[in-house]
């Protein structure tokens, strides 16, 4: 993977094929629009190793068309929300690692509860995480889920979307002066520096032959060279436990400080998880993460922060009878999911909207969140991704689908800023 040169700065369904309850696009200032397509884009993200551009011969990357929004809407309504919600996760974690009634709701291994506490009572530091937000270009975005442990889609985000931008200028297909609000690799490689030493050595490693998940490790590494880091990937599978209880690299080499890009539930449920709190061994993120990657988090920001603006009422599934604030319907989803796998919609009257195909994460309990319609543009359905960087909204990136549950290969498209 080679990062480019340039990394600066309720519903029944109507007649029209809509859901009945969106948003109009006669009323929105964020728009859809269409620019010609670089020439020579896929030439370009091959030799940036962005390799998954087309995926399963459908494509991933959008090169043809490009959301746009003005700066009061991405200040206001995106970037000073989203990092005001970071400051609410933060409250809600320390809320949770106070009480064992949370904690059970968490759905984590009882023996690692200590572990994940004395992570946030250590103030061990966050590196970065992606907030999903529903945004038509009016009224408060709305928070549907943070992947706050293992985020995706940062290489398209932080500089593949910004190369793109900078060559459609070049090319004359956007004004002069055309913005994006994306600081997000500069951000990352400071908040690298903020929390190591020049110098410090920093395992990443992922699951083996997953390119997409190798581009967004490599990303993370690219930023922590930057901060004078040392850096050095390592298959998930082949880490290894020392005779002294620490992990090793595939070359044996002792890990102080490993970034993994490997769900905390998951690595709670490993054999060699009773060695973690023992090995001496800084995690990124940190263990605390494994509350708020947790969909278990979103109610009980809104038992904290009730009719916050950007949240959506949302419930235990065994606490959700007889709420009245779900007017559209409701979203089932499993405190462990990702990339949509799981989820279901469900209208007023109880009848299904959507479910996603993909059902690995069924065996987990549910929470109950307010359906809350995605706005339709020519066809498709945007998820705003504001990316985290410590605690800040550093920039954005957008996925697309025609289906109302944002998936696995869901189109990724890019933003500009224009007034």
């Amino acid at each position: 993977m080679h990062l480019p040169i340039s990394v600066e700065n309720s519903c029944t369904l109507a007649k029209n094929g809509h859901l009945q309850g969106e948003p109009s696009v006669k009323s929105r200032s964020m728009h859809r629009i269409s620019l010609p397509p670089r020439p020579d884009w896929q030439d370009k993200a091959e030799a940036a190793g962005f390799t998954f551009h087309t995926m399963y011969g459908a494509p991933y990357w959008a090169e043809d068309v490009a959301y746009r929004f003005t700066l009061a809407q991405i200040e206001d309504d995106i970037e000073d929300p989203s990092t005001q919600l970071h400051a609410m996760v933060r409250e809600a974690v320390a809320r949770i690692t106070t009480s064992e009634d949370l904690m059970a709701r968490m759905g984590l291994p009882f023996a690692h509860w200590d572990y994940i506490a004395n992570s946030w009572r250590a103030a061990e530091p966050e590196l970065y995480g992606r907030m999903d937000l529903a945004y038509d270009g009016n009224g408060p975005a709305k928070l549907l889920e943070y992947n706050a442990d293992t985020p995706t889609s940062l290489f398209e985000s932080a500089s593949f979307q910004w190369d793109w931008l900078q060559d459609q200028i070049g090319l004359g297909h956007l004004p002069q002066g055309t913005d994006q609000f994306n600081r997000t690799f500069e951000a990352i490689a400071e908040r690298f520096a903020e929390i190591f030493a020049r110098g410090t050595d920093v395992h990443f490693a992922s699951v083996a032959n997953n390119t997409e998940d190798y581009g967004t490790v490599e990303t993370l590494a690219w930023a922590a060279r930057e901060a004078g880091l040392g850096a050095h990937y390592t298959p998930m599978h082949e880490i290894g436990l020392t005779e002294t209880g620490q992990f090793a690299d595939n070359q044996s080499r002792v890990m102080g400080v490993l970034f993994k890009l490997y769900p905390w539930e998951n690595l709670l449920a490993e054999p060699f998880a009773e060695n973690l709190a023992g090995a001496h061994l800084r995690m990124i993120e940190p263990p605390w993460k494994a509350l708020v990657s947790n969909k278990a988090i979103l109610p009980v920001l809104w038992d904290m922060f009730k009719g916050h603006p950007n949240l959506l009422p949302s419930y235990f599934a065994d606490d959700a009878h007889g709420a009245d604030d779900m007017p559209h319907g409701t979203v089932r989803k499993p405190l462990f999911s990702r990339e949509g796998a799981s989820v279901t919609i469900l209208g007023p009257d109880g009848q299904t909207i959507a479910r996603a195909e993909d059902r690995s994460y069924d065996q987990y309990p549910e929470i109950v969140q307010a359906y809350h319609p995605l706005p339709v543009f020519d066809g498709y359905r945007p998820v705003l991704g504001a990316w985290i960087a410590g605690e800040t909204c550093v920039g954005l990136g957008l996925r697309e689908d025609q289906s109302p549950i944002t998936q696995n290969l869901s189109r990724f498209v890019p933003h500009i800023i224009q007034e």
